[in-house]
C-alpha cells in the first residue's frame, strides 16, 4: 500500500513539475517581449540610443528627403520664380521656360531634393532626429500603450513623425542657395511613417500589458522553471529538458519576428519607402533579437552542462577525456619541475566549493551584463570552462593520481 501511494506521489510530482516547466517555457518568449517593451519603449534614453543610428541610415535619409521634397515642390509655383526677374526680361524668360515644360519642373524637383538630401546627411539632421525622438518618445509610448503625447501620433493604423522642423531647415537652405521664393512657402507639416500596420490598434493592448509586466515576467518564468526542476524526481534531466525547451520557444519567437518582417513590409502602401521601413523595423527589434539569441545560447549551454555532469555513459566518457587530458598536462608540468607548494592541497580540499563559486560568478556576470548577446554567453561559458580546467589542473596530484578518474565538472 505504501509503495502504491509512493508511486502515485512520484507521478504527481512529475506531472506538476512538467506543468510548471511548460508554463515557464511558454512565458519565456513573452518575457523577452516584456523586457523589450519596458526597456526600448518605456525608457527614453534607451529608446533614443536605439533609434539614434537611423539618422545615419541612407534609406531613412532618402525617405525623409523625398517626403520633404514632395511637400515643398507641391507648393512652389514656377511662375513665381519670375517675380525676381526684371520686368523687361520676363516675357523672353517665360517663353523659354514654356519650351522646357516638364523638364523645368524636373530640374526644380531635383534641385530641391539635392538640398533636402544634403540637410538629411548633415549633423543638423542628426540633432533634429535625436531631439525629435526624445520629445516624441512619450507619444510613441502612447501609440503602443495608450499613455503619453507629443510629436509622434497614432493616425488610424500608422505611427508618424512630423517633419515640419526638417522642412523648415530645407527651406532655409533653398533660400541660401538663391531660391528666395522658398521664403513665401508657409509652414509645412508632412509625416514620416515610423510604423504602419493594420494590427497597431490591437497590438496596443498587448504591449500595454507586457509593459506593465515589465521585468517581473522574466522573473516569474525563471521561478516556474526552477520550481519545476527542483520538484522533478530527475532534476538533472528536467534541467536539460527545460533549458532546451526555453531555447526552442525563444528561437520560435525569433523566427516569428523574421516572418512578421516579411508580411509587414509586403503590406506597406506604395508611398512608404520599403528600405526605410525595413531599417526602422530592424532597429526597433534589434534589442529583442539580441535577447532571443542570448536566451537560446544560454539554454543550449545549460542543457549541455546538465548532460555533461550526468551519469550517462557518453557524458562519463567526455568527463574522462577531460580529466585525462588535464592530468597528462599536469604530469608533464611536474616532470618539467613545476611545484605548486600549498596551492595544490588547498585546491584539492576546496575543489567543489571553488567550482560553485566560479559557476555563481559566471551567472552574476551574465546578469550584470546589459543585453548580453549570444556570443557574450558563449564567451562567458568558455571562460568558465577554462577556469574549471585550471581548478582541475591545480587539484591533480603531482604523480598524476586521479588523472584518469572521470570526475564530474559540477
Amino acid at each position: 500500500m505504501e509503495a502504491q501511494r509512493g508511486g502515485r506521489g512520484h507521478r504527481g510530482r512529475s506531472f506538476l513539475a512538467t506543468v510548471l516547466i511548460m508554463i515557464g517555457c511558454l512565458l519565456a518568449p513573452l518575457a523577452a517581449v516584456a523586457s523589450w517593451a519596458a526597456g526600448t519603449v518605456g525608457d527614453t534614453d534607451r529608446y533614443v540610443a536605439t533609434v539614434g543610428p537611423l539618422a545615419d541610415d541612407p534609406a531613412v535619409q532618402d525617405a525623409v528627403a523625398d517626403r520633404a521634397t514632395d511637400a515643398l515642390t507641391a507648393r512652389i509655383d514656377l511662375s513665381t520664380l519670375l517675380s525676381d526677374v526684371a520686368a523687361a526680361d520676363r516675357p523672353r524668360l517665360a517663353q523659354a521656360l514654356g519650351r522646357l515644360g516638364d523638364s523645368l519642373e524636373g530640374a526644380v524637383h531635383s534641385f530641391v531634393h539635392d538640398q533636402a538630401r544634403a540637410v538629411a546627411g548633415s549633423d543638423a539632421f542628426r540633432d533634429f532626429w535625436n531631439q525629435a525622438n526624445r520629445r516624441a518618445q512619450s507619444s510613441l509610448r502612447k501609440a503602443l500603450t495608450g499613455s503619453g503625447g507629443g510629436a509622434v501620433q497614432l493616425k488610424g493604423d500608422t505611427v508618424t513623425l512630423d517633419l515640419a522642423p526638417f522642412v523648415d531647415r530645407v527651406k532655409e537652405r533653398l533660400v541660401d542657395e538663391g531660391m528666395t521664393v522658398a521664403n513665401r512657402i508657409p509652414e509645412i507639416h508632412t509625416d514620416f511613417t515610423l510604423v504602419r500596420s493594420d494590427d497597431v490598434g490591437r497590438a496596443k493592448s498587448y504591449v500595454r500589458l507586457l509593459q506593465l509586466a515589465g521585468n517581473w515576467l522574466p522573473v516569474i518564468a525563471l521561478v516556474l522553471v526552477t520550481a519545476g526542476v527542483l520538484l522533478s524526481p530527475r532534476r538533472r534531466r528536467a534541467l536539460a529538458g527545460a533549458a532546451l525547451a526555453v531555447a526552442v520557444t525563444c528561437g520560435l519567437l525569433g523566427v516569428g519576428l523574421r516572418v512578421l518582417r516579411v508580411f509587414y513590409l509586403d503590406r506597406l502602401p506604395v508611398d512608404v519607402s520599403q528600405d526605410a521601413a525595413a531599417a526602422v523595423y530592424d532597429t526597433l527589434t534589434r534589442t529583442m533579437f539580441t535577447m532571443v539569441r542570448s536566451v537560446v545560447a544560454l539554454g543550449v549551454v545549460v542543457a549541455l552542462a546538465a548532460w555533461l555532469t550526468g551519469p550517462g555513459r557518453r557524458a562519463a566518457l567526455v568527463r574522462g577525456l577531460w580529466t585525462s587530458g588535464i592530468g597528462a598536462v599536469r604530469s608533464t608540468a611536474d616532470r618539467g619541475g613545476m611545484r605548486l607548494g600549498p596551492v595544490g592541497p588547498f585546491v584539492r580540499r576546496h575543489r567543489t566549493s571553488l567550482t560553485w563559486v566560479l559557476v555563481a560568478a559566471a551567472l552574476l556576470v551574465h546578469l550584470w551584463w546589459s543585453y548580453p548577446t549570444g556570443w557574450v554567453v558563449v564567451g562567458i561559458a568558455l571562460c568558465l570552462l577554462f577556469l574549471l580546467a585550471v581548478v582541475e589542473f591545480l587539484a591533480q596530484r603531482p604523480d598524476g593520481a586521479g588523472a584518469v578518474r572521470p570526475e564530474r565538472l559540477l
